[in-house]
């Protein structure tokens, strides 16, 4: 029998997360000095209780669905917008169009990290200042960064699909641009599909989000009520938003179960499917009635005032500010930044464990309290990734002090609510032989998901996590934009007082943040296969 061997580099990939993870703690004043405000419970108390006592008057009522429609909107123009570029964009970026020049493929992945390096409220400053008060600044805030990262995935889901028809139209004397447009976009179909749908539900959390920075809608809506104190009014909010969730996310959910489980063919005819037709049919509809209940123009891209504008804000951000004081100030901001997401995802990774027995959704049929504590959790879930970061940094701060903690707890609570789903997925796509089998032969319930199921779900679990981290460092740049640190903090000081070269400097040091995690997080994703 070969002898079992501990792996190295996983073990020091563990203990260097490990260190990571308590310097993190550390620097968000876990282990030293008063963290708690008690004088600050009555008012969460508060908060609370307007849970149960939602604002319903026809008037504000009126008032949000008005903010609902505005938030639907840009998340359907910018999610379709994002997906026509990732579509055009991906051809540039896959294997199958570069061959072996890898220096030109390195370079365009290099190009689009750019924009997708910067999180869609950043993106909605800057677009502030160049277009104004227009619509368009909340869908390309959208569109910008999705699209970068819908052309990478789309050009993973490319490189990863059947490469005989491919291969074979080659060999025939196609060009590349024939060979993958026929030989690798049919296969890989519907995996495009299902990821475009995915967009569409993060859009209407984005779109939530720009809302905050004063692009309209509900996130709008949910900060002048939060401002005021109006707690019931907040929940109001909140429901709606959880409302528009669990329509995008049961949409999606449908059309992707569809794409992996077509319906047989009957008769030896396939058959046509209604939920991908009406989709097919629904889903463009949405795009062009947001085009025209936004009002947008396309000259108001390329009239004069805007062309001035971008003129005046490239020249004032050109050269960067590269002095000893900024660039100190920068790396203490970064390493506040890179604290605050390792404890937020190491929350959330943690609170996705501890709940994936409730989370998954269970293959046979079981008790009806196990029944209803799953839909409460995984409703709970979807409040937590249905209302923003920020958001929850305001809540935490009424029993929090001020400083690293609240940021990263907030980001932890909303990227559990995203962490728990994921995890849930990934659980109920294990195979489920093994749990089976020891249940079969008397293991109590418990054993088997501990014996049968958790060795394996540790890769999927830890790659998720891993993943999260990365989205994280982007997300952590929004929470600090309103106060809670980091580089985000020190982006909003100089965004408002028009310090262009120092703010082309921290959007560099910001990019590079990211794709340094990114070439992080990829190393120990590929350790963990």
């Amino acid at each position: 029998m070969p002898r079992l061997r501990r792996s190295r580099a996983r073990w020091a990939w563990g203990v260097g997360a490990g260190v990571l993870l308590l310097w993190s703690l550390a620097g968000a004043g876990v282990f030293s000095g008063e963290v708690l405000n008690p004088a600050g419970a009555r008012q969460l108390a508060r908060f609370g209780a307007g849970a149960l006592a939602p604002d319903l008057s026809p008037d504000f009522l009126r008032l949000l669905l008005g903010s609902t429609l505005v938030t639907v909107a840009y998340a359907a123009l910018g999610a379709g917008l994002a997906v026509a570029a990732g579509a055009l964009g991906a051809p540039l970026l896959t294997r199958s169009s570069w061959g072996r020049r890898r220096t030109g493929r390195l370079l365009a992945r290099g190009a689009v990290a750019v924009p997708r390096g910067l999180h869609e409220a950043v993106w909605g400053l800057l677009l502030l200042n160049v277009l104004g008060l227009d619509p368009w600044v909340g869908v390309l805030a959208i569109a910008v960064p999705y699209g970068a990262v819908t052309a990478k995935v789309f050009a993973d889901l490319l490189d990863e699909a059947p490469r005989a028809a491919h291969d074979a139209l080659v060999a025939a004397g196609a060009g590349r641009t024939t060979a993958l447009l026929y030989g690798l976009w049919p296969q890989a179909a519907g995996g495009l599909l299902a990821y475009a749908f995915y967009r569409l539900e993060c859009a209407v959390r984005s779109a939530v989000v720009l809302g905050l920075i004063g692009a309209g809608g509900l996130g709008y809506q949910l900060s002048l009520s939060f401002t005021s104190l109006r707690w019931d009014q907040v929940w109001t909010c909140v429901y709606a938003l959880t409302a528009v969730c669990v329509a995008a996310v049961v949409a999606g959910r449908a059309v992707r179960r569809r794409i992996a489980d077509p319906p047989a063919p009957r008769g030896g005819r396939l058959r046509r499917d209604r939920v991908l037709v009406v989709a097919g049919v629904a889903v463009p509809a949405l795009v062009a009635w947001s085009a025209w209940y936004l009002a947008v123009s396309p000259a108001a891209l390329v009239d004069d005032r805007a062309r001035e504008q971008l003129a005046l804000l490239v020249s004032a951000a050109w050269p960067p500010d590269v002095s000893g004081p900024l660039l100190v100030a920068l790396a203490g901001a970064a390493v506040v930044t890179v604290q605050t997401s390792v404890v937020a995802v190491a929350l959330a990774t943690a609170g996705a464990v501890l709940l994936a027995g409730l989370t998954t959704r269970p293959a046979h049929r079981v008790a009806v309290p196990r029944a209803l504590a799953g839909v409460l959790v995984r409703t709970a879930l979807l409040v937590l990734r249905a209302v923003p970061p920020p958001v929850w940094a305001l809540v935490l701060l009424f029993v929090l002090r001020p400083g690293v903690l609240p940021g990263a707890l907030a980001l932890g609570v909303y990227t559990l609510g995203v962490m728990g789903r994921l995890t849930g997925e990934a659980l109920e796509e294990l195979d489920r032989r093994p749990a089976d089998a020891l249940t079969a032969l008397g293991a109590s319930g418990a054993a088997a998901r501990l014996y049968g199921v958790a060795p394996r779900a540790v890769g999927p679990v830890l790659a998720l996590a891993l993943y999260r981290w990365e989205v994280a460092v982007r997300d952590t740049v929004l929470v600090g934009l309103l106060g809670a640190g980091g580089l985000g903090a020190l982006l909003a000081l100089q965004l408002a007082v028009f310090d262009w070269p120092a703010v082309t400097t921290t959007l560099v040091v910001v990019v590079a943040l990211t794709l340094a995690v990114d070439l992080v997080s990829d190393r120990a994703r590929a350790v963990l296969r």
